[in-house]
């Protein structure tokens, strides 16, 4: 059974569920000990192009896959040969196999590289290596990892954190900085960090600025600013808002933000799979409100077919402020390796 993302993770001020820190804090050291054993004592293999990991310091809900599939629409506009690569997180199928939207669903490769495919040739496979060999050997030039920072089997060009850039109310992206099932870090922080070649914080729309004091943790570090933006705003009328990411509660602030008449929002835990009885109630809170459901397009892909017409996808689409800086600088990655 899944669960929802407890919010507390994210609170600075370890004030919240005091005893649940306490308890699960043993738990996150021996993840943290597991991570590092596994990149310590795995050799990377070269596969013959470019690798772009776009990964984060979290367990989620940094924006990695919008960021990942702006990175390849960049790319690809430069005349790259761009392909996504993904683990398939949610997804029946081991791979290596290119997805295909009109073949596949979120039950067979999960929800993140269908919404990759559609901007670039998208891969997944439980074995990154095999998977990077599949997608080099059908043309591509350049790889870009969906989630791979912590994943040391293909040796990288290229490695980029997504930080999410929202600080206010307490919320700060790496919480009170331990590590999981204790709090979101993968991995401690400054171990994440001497990995990443740059940084790139992804602002939410209706933040103007990053905080001084969160850029200040990446001084050493190339950063990018990059921002959340819907392809349009949300339909008029009253809404009822639903969303199974990490951080739900982004969605429905978003959503306030946009302007949308949201009537009531329904947290789900990350990447859930929409029962008959979840349907149902949704169904009945738009019943009751008059409205329309809206969710985000990663948990519109996962939705039953019978049920898609019946819900608003709401695609929000990460932009650069400094798209050619970022491109110099895997240039210059990629001319070394």
């Amino acid at each position: 059974m899944k669960l929802n993302t407890p919010r507390w993770w994210y609170r600075r001020k370890p004030d919240h569920a005091r005893v649940a820190r306490l308890l699960l804090r043993p738990f996150g050291v021996i993840w943290a000990a597991a991570t590092a054993r596994r990149l310590t004592r795995t050799k990377a293999v070269t596969v013959g192009a470019s690798v772009i990991s776009v990964g984060n310091l979290t367990v989620g809900g940094s924006g990695k896959t919008p960021v990942a599939r702006e990175l390849l629409r960049l790319l690809r506009a430069e005349g790259i040969d761009a392909h996504a690569l993904s683990r398939g997180y949610g997804g029946r199928l081991t791979g290596p196999v290119q997805v295909d939207p009109a073949r596949h669903d979120a039950a067979d490769v999960g929800d993140e590289p269908l919404m990759l495919a559609g901007e670039a040739p998208a891969w997944i496979a439980r074995d990154r290596v095999a998977g990077a060999r599949a997608a080099v050997a059908a043309g591509a030039e350049t790889l870009v990892l969906d989630d791979a920072h912590q994943n040391p089997t293909l040796k990288k060009t290229v490695s980029l954190i997504v930080v999410d850039g929202e600080t206010r109310e307490d919320e700060w992206p790496f919480g009170d900085g331990a590590v999981f099932p204790a709090g979101p870090m993968r991995e401690p922080f400054v171990d994440g960090l001497a990995r990443a070649d740059a940084v790139i914080i992804l602002l939410p729309t209706d933040l103007a600025a990053p905080s001084p004091e969160l850029l200040a943790l990446f001084a050493q570090k190339p950063v990018f600013l990059a921002r959340l933006s819907p392809d349009a705003g949300p339909p008029s009328g009253p809404l009822i808002g639903f969303a199974g990411i990490a951080k739900p509660w982004k969605v429905e602030r978003s959503l306030v933000a946009a302007g949308a008449d949201l009537k009531d929002f329904a947290p789900f835990p990350d990447h859930a799979g929409f029962s008959d009885r979840d349907l149902a109630f949704l169904a009945d809170r738009a019943g009751l409100f008059g409205a329309r459901l809206i969710t985000t397009e990663k948990d519109w892909v996962r939705l039953p077919a019978a049920w898609r017409d019946r819900v608003v996808a709401w695609p929000v689409r990460a932009q650069f402020a400094d798209p050619g800086g970022l491109l110099t600088l895997i240039r210059a990655a990629s001319s070394q390796s």
